[in-house]
């Protein structure tokens, strides 16, 4: 019985989190899911749930991203994701979990304080683009936790809440399409975890229509505000969950 709730709750979750209240929503999916099961197949049963909420989320946003961050992340984004499949299989989740969250650390701290660390405001380098896209393809192809240095990077460049949402939308859509042929080949990924999980898919719409729902009401500062909490709280659980 325990295993349907918590799967119910992920797929919530998800969807929350694809409807535009931040990717560490999503971040919980496998701590949750690796209470029930090992975690190398909790990544296998997420990945199907996250790609289905990937349509409606795109659906929800469509028109609403910004390209010029697309095409400047996604590249290193793959290279990302072919460094972590390759690593799947060696090296320690818990490891990446702590790089990732560092790294997330670093940059909300940044975004708090850089007006005082620095003389000048935060000024967009092409690097940061090259490696928020790297960090967060091998955090998502490891253990899916990308989401929080991307969510950082974007806060930077000081969006309004709609393309910041739909840009991440976006990206992660890509990144998750991207991450199948591998995992498929590592045996993560096969259509036994689709259909073990079909049954619980119309959540996924639910919690999308939320997220969207409330995201379009929010006020910026506050939307930001909120993206930040939740970015330290999802680099704490990786810390110490």
């Amino acid at each position: 019985m325990q295993y349907p709730i918590i799967l119910i709750v992920v797929c919530l979750l998800i969807g929350l989190s694809k409807g535009g209240l931040g990717a560490a929503l999503a971040v919980l999916a496998i701590p949750l899911l690796s209470q029930v099961m090992p975690v190398r197949d909790a990544q296998g049963v997420a990945l199907p749930l996250l790609m289905v909420a990937d349509w409606f989320a795109l659906w929800a946003y469509r028109g609403t991203w910004n390209m010029h961050y697309i095409w400047r992340t996604i590249p290193f984004a793959t290279v990302g994701i072919v460094i972590g499949t390759s690593l799947l299989a060696g090296l320690p989740n818990q490891t990446l979990k702590h790089i990732v969250a560092l790294f997330t650390l670093f940059f909300v701290l940044y975004r708090l304080f850089g007006d005082r660390l620095m003389t000048s405001e935060y000024q967009p380098r092409t690097w940061h683009a090259y490696l928020a896209g790297g960090v967060s393809g091998v955090g998502s192809a490891l253990a899916n936790v990308g989401g929080p240095p991307f969510t950082a990077y974007m806060l930077l460049q000081k969006l309004d809440p709609l393309p910041f949402v739909g840009t991440i939308t976006l990206f992660f859509a890509i990144v998750n399409a991207l991450k199948l042929p591998g995992l498929m080949i590592a045996g993560i990924f096969d259509i036994n975890r689709l259909l073990s999980v079909i049954w619980v898919l119309p959540v996924l719409p639910v919690g999308v229509w939320i997220g969207r729902y409330v995201i379009k009401r929010i006020n910026q500062r506050l939307f930001e505000r909120f993206m930040l909490i939740m970015l330290v709280l999802t680099a704490l659980i990786l810390l110490f969950g």
